[in-house]
This record gives C-alpha cells, sequence and structure tokens, in this order.
C-alpha cells in the first residue's frame, strides 16, 4: 500500500486550468466512484477549493496508481495529458502525509493561516465518509489532519487576526480604487455602490469585511431571496439591501464596485451583458468564484475593471512577511504530528504476523478447549461451558499482548522486521518470516 496526493493549486496553474479541474459537492460522488473503479486506487478523498483541487489516495502501486489517477484528473478536464502535467504535483508517503497537514493548518494557502481551509478540509473528510471512498488508512490521516489544523490555531499565533480570500478581495477592491486616485494605500469603501452576488460562506465573510473596511451599504443578491434576507439579518450593523438575482443588471448599472462568488459552473457576467446597459462611467468587478463568475472579455470594455482570485496576490504579498514570521510557530507541531501518524503507518507491517499468530493460537485454544469440554461429560453446565471458554480466550489475550505492544511501538524499521522475523521463526510462520 502507498500514500500519494496528487493535484494542483494556486501555486502551480493559473485559475483557467484551476476551473477546469473544479469538482462541485453534487458530483463528487460520481468523481470517488470513478476513482475507485480503477484496480490501482484502494481509497481516495478529494479536496476542491478556489484554490486548489487535490486527490488523496492510498494506492495498490505508486507509479500505475497516479497513472490512474492522472487519467481520470484528464477525462474529468477534458486537458490533455501533456496539457494537464506541468501543473499538476505529487508528493508520496512522508511528503504527502506532510502536505496535508500544511494544508489543513493554512500553510498552504495563498493567504497563510486562512481559517476556511480546515472547514473545507472537514467537509472532505465527510463526503469521503459518506460516499464510503476512504477507508482506515486515509479516515485516520485526514481526521488527524483536522485535529492538527485545529491545534494549530488554538496553540500558535497563526490564527490571530487571520484573513481570508474575502478579506483579501476587499483590501484589493480598497488598493485599486487608491491607486486610480495617485494613492499607494488602501482607501475607504464609504463612497462606493457595492453589490456581492451570492450567499454563501464567502459571500457572509465579504459583508464581515466591507462593513468593516467602511462601506455604507450593500446590496446582495441572490437566486433564493430567503437566503440572502437571512444572511443580512445577521449584519445589523450594516445596511443590506436584498434582491433576486434577475437584478443583477440593475446593479451592473448602478454599482461601481460588485463582487461575485456564486457557485455557476459558467460566467454570469460578460461582455454581452455588459456592453447594451446604461452603466457608470466606472466599474470594478471582482470575482472570488471558481468556476470564475465573470468572463475574461469584460476587461476590453472601457470603464470595466476585472480581477480575479489570481490578483489577490498582489494584496498577501503586503502582509506576507509578517505572518511567515507566525507560520514558524507551527513547524514543530506539524513535525511532530506527521511522527506520530507515520509511527502508526509502520506499526501496521506488523499486522499480519500478528495476525496469524493469533489464528493459529485460537486454533491451539480451540482444539484443547473442545477436547477438555469433551472429558467432563454432560454433568457440565451451558455456564460453565462458557466461563473455562472465556478463560481459554484471556489466557491467549494475555499471551498476544506483549508481542502486540513491542511490534507497534515507536521504533526502526529494521527493528521492527527483526522482531516479526523472530516471532515468525518461534511460532512457525514461516511464510510471513521470509516476508520479514
Amino acid at each position: 500500500m502507498h500514500l500519494a496526493v496528487i493535484g494542483l493549486s494556486h501555486r502551480t496553474a493559473p485559475v483557467e486550468i484551476r476551473e477546469r479541474l473544479s469538482i462541485p459537492e453534487q458530483t463528487m460522488e460520481d468523481s470517488l466512484q470513478q476513482l475507485r473503479a480503477d484496480e490501482q486506487v484502494l481509497e481516495a478523498s478529494i479536496l476542491s477549493t478556489c484554490n486548489r483541487l487535490e486527490i488523496y489516495t492510498l494506492l495498490r502501486n505508486p507509479d500505475l496508481g497516479v497513472t490512474a489517477v492522472g487519467s481520470f484528473l484528464s477525462r474529468h478536464s477534458g486537458l490533455g495529458v501533456e496539457e494537464l502535467s506541468p501543473h499538476l504535483f505529487t508528493y508520496h508517503h512522508e511528503d504527502a502525509v506532510g502536505h496535508l497537514l500544511r494544508v489543513a493548518a493554512g500553510l498552504d494557502s495563498l493567504v497563510l493561516g486562512e481559517g476556511q481551509i480546515l472547514s473545507q478540509v472537514k467537509k472532505m473528510v465527510r463526503l469521503g465518509q459518506e460516499h464510503r471512498s476512504v477507508g482506515p488508512i486515509l479516515n485516520r490521516l485526514m481526521n488527524q489532519a483536522v485535529s492538527t489544523g485545529k491545534r494549530v490555531r488554538t496553540e500558535t499565533n497563526l490564527g490571530t487576526g487571520a484573513v481570508s480570500i474575502s478579506s483579501a478581495a476587499v483590501e484589493l477592491a480598497q488598493l485599486k480604487l487608491g491607486q486610480a486616485r495617485g494613492l499607494d494605500q488602501l482607501i475607504s469603501l464609504e463612497d462606493e455602490q457595492v453589490a456581492v452576488v451570492g450567499a454563501g460562506r464567502m459571500a457572509r465573510l465579504l459583508l464581515q469585511h466591507l462593513g468593516a473596511k467602511g462601506c455604507r451599504g450593500v446590496v446582495l443578491l441572490n437566486r433564493t431571496l430567503a437566503r440572502a434576507e437571512a444572511m443580512a439579518a445577521d449584519f445589523p450593523a450594516l445596511p443590506v439591501q436584498c434582491r433576486p438575482i434577475d437584478d443583477l443588471d440593475h446593479c451592473l448599472s448602478t454599482c461601481s464596485l460588485v463582487f461575485t462568488s456564486t457557485a455557476a459552473e459558467d460566467p454570469i457576467i460578460d461582455a454581452a451583458r455588459l456592453e447594451p446597459l446604461n452603466r457608470r462611467s466606472s466599474l470594478m468587478l471582482i470575482d472570488i468564484g471558481v468556476p470564475r463568475n465573470i468572463a475574461a472579455d469584460v476587461s476590453r470594455l472601457s470603464g470595466v475593471q476585472r480581477y480575479d482570485v489570481d490578483d489577490l496576490q498582489e494584496v498577501v504579498n503586503r502582509n506576507q512577511e509578517a505572518r511567515r514570521e507566525m507560520a514558524q510557530e507551527a513547524e514543530s507541531l506539524l513535525a511532530e504530528e506527521a511522527r506520530l501518524f507515520l509511527e502508526w503507518w509502520d506499526g501496521l507491517e506488523a499486522v499480519p504476523v500478528l495476525n496469524k499468530l493469533r489464528r493459529q493460537l485460537d486454533d491451539i485454544r480451540e482444539a484443547e478447549l473442545q477436547k477438555a469440554l469433551s472429558r467432563m461429560g454432560p454433568d457440565f453446565s451451558v455456564r460453565e461451558r462458557k466461563v473455562v471458554e472465556a478463560l481459554s480466550k484471556g489466557i491467549i489475550n494475555k499471551i498476544l499482548h506483549p508481542p502486540i505492544t513491542n511490534l507497534r511501538a515507536p521504533q526502526s524499521r529494521q527493528q521492527r522486521h527483526q522482531a516479526m522475523r523472530a516471532l515468525a521463526e518461534l511460532f512457525d510462520l514461516q511464510d510471513l518470516a521470509d516476508e520479514a
């Protein structure tokens, strides 16, 4: 068995590639089933966010398994293997474990320490369990990643003042509006007519940060008006006007700043939509959806500025150095958590020899127990038979406890192999002795 993660992220692929590989929750089950249909993939789980698509796997053979996952990604995206490969990364075993822990801790995020990624890892765990694509190995690894992410945020300063993609998007708007006025600084949004399209988690964070940056009011558009109204009720200090998505053209005509964060698989705003509108002289569109909500062709229109998640790097770079110092606090903690998982993984090597030893001892126990019971005669009660049987099982468990404990204890692979070989030879488990 072999652990591997294959995927791509904001570090390796632009948004136009990432959006081709995005897997929405409604198609996750089918994607997981496709992966598990290959005999090389024993367990699989998928992490799909605006900045990454990563497939965590337990494989029979590392080379054949990675090829199988690469073929799935090619089919899903419609990109040829040669076109896709330069954007993919692959981590094996220790590196795969370390990568997942870094992701859950927010150390691999565009914004260091981002809190939302931990919720997305939790979602990956839930979907893998619901769709039965994970087994004991990935289940343990992913749950340890979740607990590690929580631990980093409670035991280090990385979570202090942590920002998100949404807050970076608001800062980008402040920065670009300031630059338009010849200022290299973030300015207040109090003079802007602002709209937010979508009412999901990212939109909620947008409202939170818009209120904190001086915004005097927001138009919130969503397909389900009741959901938008429920969200608006959570921000009593920020005037939020809720409208159906059908009013989007009106908002594009009257607003100066529009954020989009919807689950739409195709752009909802393009040049053809904007051209006939009687718009304001300037319109800034900031798209934090993946797949993108705003088509690239709007940038050719006069007075329109368009930004997507890849443009957030400019804002992130302004604050990255201070957060990088905080991230160093988490490194030793991650190393400790990775060691704990790898020690557990190494201990699994002893399972076959321990299982065979238990079966051998249990066969002896059962045979000797039946001999003894047959000599007891009919006067031996059912209750007495159960007591004797429990006694025999207890003896076997006592005999097995030391080898089980010692073989699973942290030790070098060489030490474990030597102990496994000695145990197999002592109890005549020759096939396993040869393997060890």
